[in-house]
């Protein structure tokens, strides 16, 4: 109850300073609940900013040492593809449908680091390299089991 006393008090003291710099700057077209307590000032935003290319800078570096045939979903699922094809009984004993996503999990985050649904020009899940590749796979997958 405390931590919401003060959650109150902060809120409440917010609000009475947008008020205050609302009235300083003569804003008066101000709609009482069209404003927002979530609301950033420039310099969060520019923290915020600041941070996320950081974080998207430092993902860039997660595979770097990584060979190229263990970092790219593609050249992965083939190598599996082909160890279905070569060795079908091998492949169905080791449950490899159930390690798959462990296995990509790690390479598909990297790749949505940087995605955000809610901007206005964001790249669709089904238009991803990543995710083509795994139904691409997964259609491979259909039709060797169909023969």
């Amino acid at each position: 109850i405390q931590g919401e006393d003060s959650s109150c008090a902060f809120i409440t003291k917010y609000r009475s300073c947008r008020r205050q710099v609302r009235e300083c700057s003569g804003e008066a077209d101000h709609h009482e609940g069209m404003s927002s307590d979530d609301e950033l000032t420039p310099t969060e935003v520019t923290e915020f900013q600041k941070s996320k290319d950081n974080v998207v800078e430092d993902s860039r570096k997660i595979f770097e040492d990584v060979h190229a045939d263990f970092c790219d979903i593609r050249k992965i699922l083939l190598k599996f593809q082909e160890w279905k094809e070569k060795f079908p009984d091998s492949y169905c004993d080791a449950y490899i449908s159930f390690c798959l996503p462990k296995l990509l999990n790690p390479l598909i985050r990297v790749q949505l680091i940087n995605w955000n649904p809610l901007e206005q020009t964001f790249t669709e899940l089904e238009e991803m390299p990543w995710f083509r590749a795994i139904e691409e796979f997964s259609g491979a997958k259909n039709i060797s089991e169909t023969k």
